[in-house]
C-alpha cells in the first residue's frame, strides 16, 4: 500500500474491530471503495492475526496507538 487512509480512535468503550468498520466506513463512502488492508500499533493485535469483513489487519510500530492507516493493497 502506498497511499492510505489514517484514522484516529481512542473510543475506550469499542473494541478493535468496531474501529476499523467505523473507519472502513468512512474510507468506503469517501473514496468509493472498500480498503483491503490497515495498519496498526502491535500493542492493539494480542498476537493474533485478524481480518474482517475482507480488511487485512496488518502492525506496524510507526503508526501510533489508536491510529488505522487504511487503504488498498495492490498486490492482493
Amino acid at each position: 500500500m502506498d497511499i492510505g487512509m489514517l484514522w484516529f480512535d481512542n473510543d475506550p468503550k469499542a473494541d478493535l474491530i468496531s474501529k476499523i468498520d467505523r473507519a472502513a466506513t468512512y474510507y468506503r463512502d469517501k473514496y468509493g471503495h472498500s480498503p483491503n488492508l490497515c495498519f496498526v500499533h502491535p500493542s492493539m493485535v494480542n498476537g493474533n492475526p485478524v481480518k474482517h469483513k475482507g480488511v487485512v489487519v496488518r502492525t506496524n510500530g510507526s503508526v501510533m496507538p489508536n491510529h488505522f492507516w487504511l487503504g488498498v493493497n495492490s498486490t492482493s
